[in-house]
């Protein structure tokens, strides 16, 4: 479709607010930053720093390594980062007996959970694991258990209504901090009442910007007749985001990663669209997509829709 069959006259731009960047994305960037200043290149980061493909290519560009494996490493002088999503315990170990410097960037909402895990387990609770198996964030959350097997992943509301534990120990849950709040809160709903009154969750438990994140969107979808969010697909964070538009009734939801992958086509004859970001997605990639629709609609409204402002800074070490 050409750019002359999609012009129009009007075009009503919902943003949500808050979008893009959180506390922890900015933290994990941060210190990959400093990093680079302190270190020098190369610069190994165990796994994605964040799920954002144009900040990984950004490092990367700049002389930094990703890894899944330690053993990817070929200089063990050179400093190894964990990801904002952390890691399980058994890649510090082994770190620590390769003589690693190892410099930890695993988000301060991601350490609480492993936090609450470790004592679900000293008390020797059974432990629901709300969340997605294959995700780092979970494996990362799940491998500060040594020795304790007294976890189940549970990923759906299915599942939830199904897990079952050996024994009748009282239940505790921890969640991947990035998941629909709804979701969670429902599997959480299901093994209550499966399961007596086991440790609920609090709200502080799922991450705060991942809930007003999904409140944006929510709200944005009031107005508009198509949503985009930009994020990477293997985003966590940024996946929920276009689920909750279409769950909102948005039928023309759109997970892109840049302006590059604008559904044009999709939008043809919608006069109103929201906007929104992952909590990995650089705001300028926001601002490119505006810039390409001010091409493409000779008036163009833009609305800020704020829902809560988020002011959440966490401190980058300095060594």
């Amino acid at each position: 479709m050409s750019e002359k069959q999609i012009m129009s006259d009007k075009l009503d731009v919902y943003l949500a607010s808050p979008r893009g960047f959180c506390g922890g994305v900015c933290r994990a960037i941060g210190i990959v930053e400093l990093a680079l200043k302190n270190y020098g290149t190369p610069l190994y980061v165990h796994h994605e720093i964040v799920h954002n493909k144009h900040v990984v290519e950004n490092l990367r560009k700049q002389g930094v390594i990703f890894i899944e494996s330690l053993d990817e490493i070929s200089d063990m002088s050179r400093p190894v980062i964990i990801s904002a999503h952390g890691a399980p315990l058994k890649i510090y170990r082994k770190a620590e007996s390769l003589g690693l410097k190892v410099i930890d960037a695993t988000c301060p909402l991601v350490e609480k959970v492993h936090k609450k895990i470790v004592r679900l387990a000293d008390e020797g609770k059974n432990i629901a694991v709300i969340g997605k198996p294959t995700h780092p964030e979970i494996i990362g959350t799940v491998g500060q258990l040594e020795n304790y097997d007294k976890y189940k992943i549970i990923a759906t509301p299915q599942e939830a209504a199904t897990v079952c534990f050996d024994d009748d120990k009282p239940l505790g849950m921890v969640t991947q901090t990035t998941l629909s709040t709804t979701e969670v809160a429902e599997i959480a709903d299901i093994l209550q009442q499966r399961f007596g009154n086991p440790e609920t969750l609090s709200q502080s438990d799922t991450c705060y910007a991942t809930t007003h994140r999904q409140m944006a969107v929510r709200e944005i979808s009031k107005y508009v007749e198509a949503i985009v969010v930009v994020g990477s697909k293997n985003s966590s964070n940024s996946q929920q985001l276009q689920k909750i538009a279409a769950e909102s009734g948005i039928s023309k939801s759109f997970l892109i990663d840049d302006v590059s992958e604008m559904p044009w086509s999709e939008l043809h004859g919608i006069k109103a669209i929201g906007i929104s970001a992952g909590a990995s997605a650089p705001e300028e990639l926001v601002v490119q997509i505006i810039d390409e629709l001010k091409k493409h609609y000779k008036n163009l409204k833009i609305h800020d829709i704020i829902v809560v402002k988020e002011d959440v800074r966490f401190k980058i070490p300095t060594n």
